[in-house]
């Protein structure tokens, strides 16, 4: 399994650029997978449907099929703060790619998704896991850097660039949760 991170401001273009990643890794043979950091409260479920009657009930976990879909659905009783990697381990192991949208501050390997017109910094320069800027703007970047800069609108290009650098994104389960 392969797993890269995508890291920037709210509104920089990371949901997008996830969102058109997809269907260029699967036109490549590639089964792809996202782990996405949500808000604290948000749900999946809904009043009335059996599954938010179980958990309302108090069931620690809920887990829904049918032929085309599951969905697990766990509660915690105390607030826990996952890492990535608990997330990650959570997936089925026949995926081919991961796609990590948020958590920024992690340890993965990550592309920084950047626009100058959000007024934002960037993250490039003092965090060692970027490796590769995705951006609209190029010509504004702040700092010089070796990187690969890649076009945010074209998302064959940064799909390109993550199956040309395979290897490099290369995940062990036990490297991470030892």
């Amino acid at each position: 399994m392969k797993v890269v991170g995508f890291a920037g401001y709210s509104g920089s273009g990371k949901t997008t650029l996830v969102e058109k990643l997809i269907p260029a890794l699967k036109l490549r043979g590639l089964r792809v997978s996202v782990v996405k950091r949500a808000h604290h409260r948000f749900d999946i479920d809904h009043p009335g449907k059996d599954t938010f009657r179980h958990r309302e009930a108090g069931a620690f976990e809920v887990v829904v099929a049918s032929q085309n879909r599951l969905a697990l659905m766990r509660e915690f009783e105390q607030p826990a703060e996952l890492t990535v990697h608990h997330l990650i381990a959570e997936l089925y192991e026949g995926v081919d790619w991961v796609l990590v949208e948020g958590f920024k501050h992690s340890d993965l390997l990550k592309i920084e998704v950047w626009r100058a017109a959000s007024g934002k910094p960037t993250r490039y320069m003092s965090d060692d896991f970027v490796v590769a800027i995705a951006t609209d703007s190029p010509a504004h970047l702040p700092e010089a850097t070796l990187r690969p800069v890649l076009d945010l609108n074209d998302p064959d290009a940064v799909a390109d660039f993550l199956v040309n650098n395979q290897e490099r994104f290369h995940y062990s389960f036990e490297d991470r949760l030892g």
